[in-house]
């Protein structure tokens, strides 16, 4: 399993050996940490939890705490279990692994786990870009410019029958709210890894904005 948590740092581009310029990502991959193991028997699957982003106590919950174990145990709970190595952080999120006998909680994990030429899948959330009408939506031709029209040329048109069907089905594309939408670009290459300042670099775009939260994970193509 690879698979890790990070942040988008943005866009640069860099020369490959033949000289030839190339679009790159930036992202800050980790260090992440494994804060919970899950296996067939006792959840139903096997899976890890990882976490990522250090934060201060302060900012979890009580139940964020106990789940990481940062709460100290006392008279009413002295089951508490006291220092699983794991520091508090912002994200959660889980990977499936048919190798969980590999991993520990408190393991952790770094971009040291990818190679050059890998290839990965980058999940984000795409920008936000407000209301939008269908042209700009979808990509719809909209209405002529001529004979008369005065107020079509970026109107959806029909949107469904009349006495037929009598409603507008479910789905149809239509005028609303755009972007900020999961979404993941499939099969970049790492083309670049610091291992210093846990940074990878993969070649292409990546959903979201500079500094928003990504999954880097194994490509599902490959």
């Amino acid at each position: 399993m690879k698979g890790l948590l990070g942040v988008k740092i943005g866009m640069t581009q860099i020369f490959d050996e033949q000289g030839v310029i190339m679009p790159v990502t930036l992202i800050k991959a980790g260090p992440c940490y494994v804060t919970q193991v899950k296996t067939v028997q006792s959840d139903g699957y096997d899976a890890i939890q990882v976490g990522f982003e250090e934060i201060k106590e302060a900012r979890l919950s009580k139940g964020q705490k106990g789940h990481l174990g940062l709460l100290k145990p006392d008279k009413k709970h002295p089951s508490r279990k006291k220092g699983k190595n794991i520091p508090a952080v912002r994200y959660l999120r889980e990977f499936r692994t048919k190798n969980v006998g590999e991993y520990a909680v408190g393991q952790r994990l770094t971009v040291e786990q990818f190679e050059i030429g890998d290839h990965v899948d980058v999940v984000g959330t795409t920008k936000g870009r407000g209301f939008a009408g269908v042209v700009k939506r979808y990509g719809f031709g909209g209405g002529i410019k001529t004979h008369g029209q005065s107020d079509r040329h970026r109107a959806p048109g029909s949107i469904g029958a009349t006495s037929g069907t009598a409603h507008v089905f479910k789905g149809k594309k239509m005028p609303g709210r755009m972007g900020n939408e999961r979404f993941t670009s499939q099969n970049l290459e790492v083309v670049q890894i610091d291992l210093e300042q846990d940074l990878i670099a993969v070649r292409g775009s990546v959903p979201g904005t500079k500094g928003g939260f990504v999954i880097i994970r194994d490509t599902a193509k490959g």
